[in-house]
């Protein structure tokens, strides 16, 4: 098994080494990673608590899928032609130059329905204050990062609680982790206490995700400024990507049973105003 400081001594094609030499070496510990959910859970705000989720449950297979991409030819192709993909994520007017019913439409579309910018969500990861350094890994974390809401997208998962514990499981499946695991689940978990009583199927939900994910080519390896410009439906079928079923019957139920999927707690104290609504 590769080692740390094996990785240190690895380089890309321009010479950037694949994992820097000051990183500090992850070390696993599910009670701290359990202790931090746990504080999520009361400040769903704190987005550095899942940080310190992940890092506390690193996977032994991120590094080499770090090395397989990062050192391939499709990595180096990838650096080369889209060095930084929130300028072109978040260039609308280029976007929108592309043929209606394309994946860069509903892009487009769901980012300003929604008020999002990719410079948005690495504004939102700096300001965490977390050290960076010039190496591959960088890179990668980086463009996992500015994919997160094209798999709102081509999923077809929304930003409610649920929508995003699915979006997580559907990460997992396609970068297996603990940490998604940790969080898609037990997030899921927290959601069924939530709704105590309603029938809708939230862990099959979470399932279906999981699966989505695992039967999809991994959206962070494909070339994304040509994806944009292809059908929104072509690319959801190239990539193996079903309507997400199971969780708009959950969005079906909860209107049903007059709960609001995007404010669930609210819906707890206004079930009856829902209802006549």
């Amino acid at each position: 098994m590769t080692n740390i400081a094996d990785y240190s001594a690895q380089f890309a094609a321009d010479g950037t080494v694949l994992r820097h030499p000051d990183r500090p070496a992850p070390r696993y510990s599910l009670p701290r990673a359990i202790k931090n959910f746990r504080l999520l859970m009361k400040d769903k705000e704190d987005t550095s608590l899942v940080f310190k989720i992940y890092e506390s449950l690193p996977s032994k297979q991120f590094m080499p899928r770090v090395q397989n991409l990062a050192l391939s030819e499709q990595g180096e192709y990838l650096r080369r032609t889209e060095p930084s993909l929130p300028e072109i994520l978040d260039d609308h007017a280029a976007l929108r130059k592309t043929p209606k019913g394309s994946l860069a439409h509903a892009y487009c579309d769901f980012m300003e329905s929604e008020g999002l910018t990719a410079a948005g969500l690495v504004a939102e990861a700096e300001s965490l204050g977390r050290p960076k350094y010039d190496d591959m890994l960088q890179w990668f974390g980086d463009r996992s990062r500015d994919t997160h809401d094209l798999f709102h997208v081509l999923t077809g998962y929304g930003r409610d609680a649920l929508g995003e514990q699915c979006v997580l499981l559907f990460t997992h499946g396609q970068s297996p982790s603990h940490g998604h695991l940790l969080i898609g689940y037990a997030g899921s978990v927290n959601i069924k206490l939530q709704v105590k009583g309603s029938k809708a199927p939230i862990m099959g939900a979470a399932q279906q995700a999981k699966r989505t994910g695992r039967g999809a080519p991994k959206l962070m390896e494909q070339p994304i400024r040509e994806l944009l410009k292809q059908p929104f439906d072509r690319v959801r079928s190239a990539m193996n990507i079903p309507d997400p079923s199971v969780y708009r019957e959950c969005h079906r139920v909860w209107r049903s049973e007059g709960i609001d999927p995007y404010n669930l707690l609210a819906s707890e104290h206004e079930s009856g105003e829902l209802v006549s609504a």
